[in-house]
């Protein structure tokens, strides 16, 4: 069996490759850098002609030579190297009849456990979508912001005691309406400088959330190991690290409790299930990242199902921000993984990741390339949001 072709596909918001196999199986996958995607166009074209008639079996070792060929590696080119290694793991489960998860070693589990996305311009909008969440079924939810979703053209300005005292009434009244019966995770989006995540790490404890993430941006281990440290909060972070070795001194720095690996960008299902077997050692959680569409899902369900030391699937469902609305995954998606009603995902035994795109999903859902627009603070310098 060899690798016959590789196309990318794009659809709305997201990038999608598909690998196809002279004996007509067909391996899909999807690029994490969103804001980049032509650019891992681009890395996907390069490889491609490295893994056209090769074996799609032998996927460490098409990893380990995409990776390692040259010196030049970051978010776009990981994407591509993340999105081929999803598709040859779909295609090697197509090929033995299993799903990825078999040729991972078997289920630890039936079900994931998940959290559902509530977004919110207004703080009604949040407080609106922890209810319905509640009510949906769903024991956990998450990108949940203590400030709020506002468009990037709208200037930031707040004194810092009104920024930490409204972000701690803000998360005090989504305890209020969440009740015990369900989890919180903060999301802070590197909003905050490391002081500033310390206050309101200490402020916002006694209402126990189950993590806080990203207080910080990641540029530094240092200053996430130095809010770790001053913070009861289990700390939640990787969503932008691309290899194995960035999430290695994260853990040797004590610096989180909880790594959330993003398949499509740190080196597919390949890379995440390492990051989970490192987190494994430490005793350290592992909540696969996942704003992006089905096949992500599909794809972080393989890590969610054979990891021991899985505790949360992040879900974004169908609901987005009002200002970036997408279309339904059933639009375009086939065999997307679905929401029991009691805060799980199903995790399914079809063959490979089990999922695949419907034929004209692009056709009905053109792309939609990301506009270059950032925040700006008050006084016209850039903020982290």
């Amino acid at each position: 069996m060899r690798i016959e072709n590789v196309r990318t596909i794009l659809v709305d918001r997201y990038l999608f490759i598909e690998i196809t196999t002279e004996n007509g199986l067909v391996g899909l996958g999807e690029g994490g850098a969103w804001g980049f995607h032509e650019a891992t166009i681009g890395a996907v074209e390069k490889f491609k002609n490295y893994l056209i008639g090769k074996d799609p079996l032998r996927i460490e070792h098409h990893w380990q030579y995409m990776y390692r060929w040259t010196h030049f590696r970051g978010s776009a080119v990981m994407a591509a190297i993340s999105a081929i290694d999803i598709a040859l793991w779909d295609i090697a489960g197509k090929h033995f009849k299993a799903p990825v998860h078999a040729l991972l070693g078997g289920k630890v589990r039936e079900k994931a456990r998940c959290y559902y996305h509530v977004f919110g311009e207004t703080k009604e909008e949040l407080f609106e979508g922890v209810r319905n969440a509640k009510e949906m079924g769903f024991t956990a939810v998450g990108h949940l912001t203590p400030f709020l979703d506002t468009p990037r053209e709208e200037p930031l300005y707040q004194s810092h005691v009104e920024m930490i005292t409204d972000a701690v009434e803000t998360v005090a009244q989504y305890r209020e309406i969440a009740g015990r019966e369900v989890d919180l995770c903060i999301e802070i989006h590197r909003r905050l400088k490391p002081y500033e995540a310390v206050q309101l790490g200490r402020a916002i404890e006694k209402f126990t959330p189950l993590f806080i993430e990203d207080p910080a941006t990641p540029d530094n281990l240092d200053e996430m190991a130095y809010i770790a440290d001053k913070i009861s909060i289990p700390l939640a972070t990787g969503e932008r690290m691309t290899s194995i070795w960035e999430f290695q001194m994260l853990l040797a720095r004590n610096a989180v409790q909880l790594v959330r690996p993003d398949v499509c960008i740190v080196g597919g299902i390949s890379g995440a299930r390492k990051v989970a077997a490192l987190a494994e050692a430490s005793h350290v959680g592992v909540v696969p990242h996942n704003p992006l569409s089905g096949v992500s899902t599909a794809a972080c369900l393989q890590i969610a199902a054979t990891a021991p030391n899985f505790v949360l699937q992040e879900f974004p469902g169908d609901v987005w921000n009002v200002t970036d609305a997408r279309p339904d995954t059933g639009s375009f998606l086939i065999g997307a993984a679905l929401h029991d009603g009691e805060g799980f995902l199903t995790i399914s035994d079809e063959p490979g990741i089990g999922v695949a795109l419907k034929p004209d999903a692009s056709l009905n859902f053109p792309y939609r390339p990301r506009e270059v627009l950032t925040r700006l603070h008050k006084d016209g310098s850039v903020v982290d949001q």
